[in-house]
C-alpha cells in the first residue's frame, strides 16, 4: 500500500463500462515522510476522497480488485482508504490510531 494526496479530478468522457460511476482523481504519490515522490497519477476513487485528502492507494491487481461489483477492470491504481490521523515515531515507524468518531464511515 502507498500514501498519496489528491490534487484534482480527471474528467473522462469515455470510460471502460465497468468503471462508469467511479471518479478518476489526480494523485501525488508520497514517500514514508509524506514528501512528494514521482509524477502525478490518475487513480480510481472508491472511497469518495476530496482534493487535499491523504489517501491509501493500491496498485496492480489489488487496484482492479478494489471495485466490489466487478471481477476485473483495467485499473492500475485505486484509492482504498482515507487517512484520518497519522503519527510517525522518532525511529521512523508509523503509529496509526483512529480515534472514535473521526471516520466518515464508522
Amino acid at each position: 500500500m502507498l500514501f498519496g494526496r489528491v490534487r484534482g479530478v480527471a474528467i473522462s468522457t469515455l470510460k471502460y463500462p465497468d468503471i462508469t460511476g467511479y471518479r478518476l482523481l489526480v494523485v501525488q504519490p508520497l514517500n514514508s515522510k509524506l514528501e512528494p515522490v514521482g509524477t502525478l497519477q490518475v487513480a480510481v476513487d472508491t472511497v469518495e476522497a476530496g482534493e487535499g485528502d491523504l489517501c491509501v492507494m493500491v496498485r496492480s491487481r489489488e487496484a482492479a480488485l478494489a471495485m466490489p461489483d466487478n471481477k476485473f477492470v483495467p485499473v492500475d491504481l485505486a484509492l482504498v482508504g482515507l487517512v484520518d490521523e497519522l503519527q510517525v515515531r522518532p525511529d521512523g515507524e508509523f503509529d496509526f490510531t483512529l480515534k472514535a468518531g473521526t471516520a466518515r464511515y464508522s
